[in-house]
């Protein structure tokens, strides 16, 4: 079997198929080196807090692999749990706020409402003022959600496929499908010809560059995603905050520096790097949230290439070729999704049929007219 793409999702996917359904025959191929993609280039966030019935219970499932995943990979990945807050900025939102976390507890996933109080009480650095740009009425907080070091979450994945026998081939360029009618019996490399009873295509914003080489064409369109950090402070920012303004986040590493960012540039490009404008909206974003900020310097920004849907969610599942396989179409989602996208995507290619937890993922969703829209559920604020 071949997976294409050496980020989080591949190498998660090449590890189950190792080491939950016994497939060691296994060629991972990155066209550059493991971690320069964007399993290196993200948010490092984890949560769970959705809504949609299928989102629910496959974001728990992915948060619960995440809590026990140092321990099954014998390799620390920095999980650290220390709560996200999303914030209210009027009593609209709060009320939507509420009812995603009445669809939390429900399923069995910790959600608390926090009024104005509640939050001047665990984030009083914010601005409440009555100037603030951004008003807070309250907000919604997951104490299991955190952050991983994602970096640790590339290696501690490739060092465990690979000691269950997985090869892992670096600096190799897939340029092109072996087919056989309409069957997918290998690929065509910058190193040679691998023949494979199955091939799964798991390369994020390149989704629908490699799909194309196959002869299919996919709803994606790739993106990017700056995110940025500070010049390292002494600890202040103790969880994750984000706010539906620019979809807004902020955290602080473990090396004291503040991680943000916001929305996708808003322009379709492989480059990644940034554009100004969207540093000056974020940057903008951050200190109207906490004030005290307003003079750190920016050490550095960087961008993921995301490869974005109609609807905003994925795609895990068989392609119209038999035994070619897609992961893709992630928008702000995939790294948080890397355990449970792994777990799904291994379960596809050995037994030919999509995971329980994946199925409302398929690929002919939008030719059913059922897309799958998170984001169109009254969680985005725009400014006006």
């Amino acid at each position: 079997m071949v997976i294409i793409g050496g980020g989080g999702h591949g190498l998660a996917a090449a590890y189950y198929l190792a080491a939950r359904h016994g497939i060691y025959n296994v060629a991972v191929i990155e066209r550059a080196c493991i971690g320069s993609g964007n399993v290196g280039r993200n948010t490092t966030l984890v949560r769970s807090n959705y809504q949609l019935d299928g989102n629910t219970q496959f974001f728990e499932h992915s948060l619960r692999l995440w809590e026990g995943l140092s321990h099954e990979l014998n390799f620390n990945v920095m999980l650290s749990q220390r709560g996200q807050v999303v914030l209210a900025h009027g009593p609209s939102q709060l009320d939507v706020l509420a009812r995603k976390g009445n669809i939390m507890r429900l399923n069995g996933i910790d959600a608390e409402l926090l009024d104005r109080d509640g939050v001047i009480r665990l984030l009083p650095y914010l601005d409440y003022s009555d100037a603030s740009r951004f008003p807070i009425h309250g907000g919604l907080l997951q104490r299991r959600a955190g952050t991983v070091r994602h970096d640790a979450v590339a290696w501690g994945y490739a060092r465990a496929a690979s000691r269950l026998g997985v090869d892992i081939v670096e600096n190799c360029t897939v340029t092109g499908f072996v087919r056989d009618g309409d069957r997918i019996t290998g690929v065509e490399t910058s190193r040679g010809r691998i023949n494979a009873g199955r091939t799964a295509i798991s390369v994020a914003g390149h989704s629908s560059q490699v799909a194309a080489m196959a002869g299919l064409r996919l709803p994606v369109e790739s993106h990017l995603l700056q995110a940025f950090v500070t010049e390292p402070i002494k600890p202040f920012v103790d969880h994750v905050i984000s706010f539906g303004a620019e979809l807004f986040y902020i955290s602080q590493s473990d090396k004291g520096g503040l991680v943000f960012g916001g929305h996708i540039d808003g322009f379709n490009s492989y480059t990644q790097r940034g554009q100004f404008p969207k540093v000056q909206d974020v940057a903008e974003c951050a200190v109207a949230l906490i004030p005290a900020i307003s003079r750190l310097r920016l050490l550095r920004h960087w961008a993921g290439i995301q490869d974005m849907t109609p609807d905003g969610s994925p795609f895990i599942g068989r392609t119209p070729l038999r035994n070619l396989f897609l992961n893709g179409g992630w928008c702000y989602q995939g790294f948080k999704a890397t355990p449970a996208a792994g777990v799904c995507l291994a379960h596809t290619i050995a037994h030919d049929e999509e995971h329980p937890l994946a199925r409302h993922f398929s690929l002919d969703r939008f030719e059913r007219g059922n897309g799958y829209d998170e984001y169109g559920l009254g969680n985005r604020t725009y400014r006006q």
